[in-house]
């Protein structure tokens, strides 16, 4: 069932004269930044996203059908904006941090005032009405809308870091571990972008380093 609009005109009918929803991407990556979107609609702006047919759960739409939504979404929305909060710092505050941390930085970066916040499943220390919605993405339209430009904004980021990084294979599987995530993980061990926290990467990382297998920076050995 894709998501409605009930919560965002619960909102409207209170008073709000806009509905501000948000969400994040990344969370279980094993390399790259936490990526969190911000979007404000008006109650015209939510009537739009519901007559597109576009809007889902960014895990539930292909590649192409993200971006033909992330086209509506930002010609409709009243404002939106990207936070993010890179690996180094996910490592030194913890994934659940970082994520309240990378939705803050959406807001701060928020071009439209919060009348009212939707977020997907945490609470967060923001001075405006907001409701927490567990599995938010797939019910909300406000939230899946800032799932979806969270998410295109991130595969973004990992193409980019992709070609920074050449070996791992960043541009396809954005950071989540896969098998050929592994193998470029056993023969060039860390880079950067890793999250060196996440047992996965020190477990792989260590018996690549007991194995006596070199730890050489792609971006490095492509010179």
């Amino acid at each position: 069932m894709p998501p409605h609009d009930r919560t965002e005109r619960q909102c409207f009918d209170a008073g709000a004269a806009s509905v501000t929803g948000i969400d994040e991407v990344g969370r279980g990556c094993w390399a790259g930044p936490v990526v969190a979107a911000a979007a404000t609609f008006d109650a015209a702006g939510i009537a739009a996203l519901a007559a597109s047919g576009l809007v889902d759960d960014s895990k539930q739409l292909t590649a192409a059908r993200r971006e033909r939504a992330r086209g509506i979404i930002e010609r409709v929305a009243l404002g939106w904006s990207i936070g993010q909060v890179p690996a180094w710092l996910i490592d030194q505050i913890g994934i659940l941090a970082a994520t309240r941390l990378a939705m803050t930085d959406a807001l701060l970066r928020s071009p439209r005032p919060v009348a009212c916040l939707l977020v997907d499943a945490v609470t967060l220390a923001w001075p405006a009405p907001q409701r927490a919605l567990i599995g938010g993405d797939a019910t909300s339209l406000a939230i899946a809308a800032a799932s979806i430009l969270a998410k295109c904004a991130r595969d973004r980021r990992l193409g980019q870091l992709d070609r920074r990084y050449p070996g791992y294979g960043f541009a396809r599987h954005r950071g989540y571990g896969t098998a050929e995530h592994v193998r470029g993980l056993q023969r060039y061990g860390r880079c950067a972008e890793h999250r060196h926290s996440f047992r996965p990467i020190a477990n792989l990382t260590d018996a690549s380093a007991a194995g006596g297998v070199m730890h050489a920076d792609p971006l490095c050995s492509a010179r």
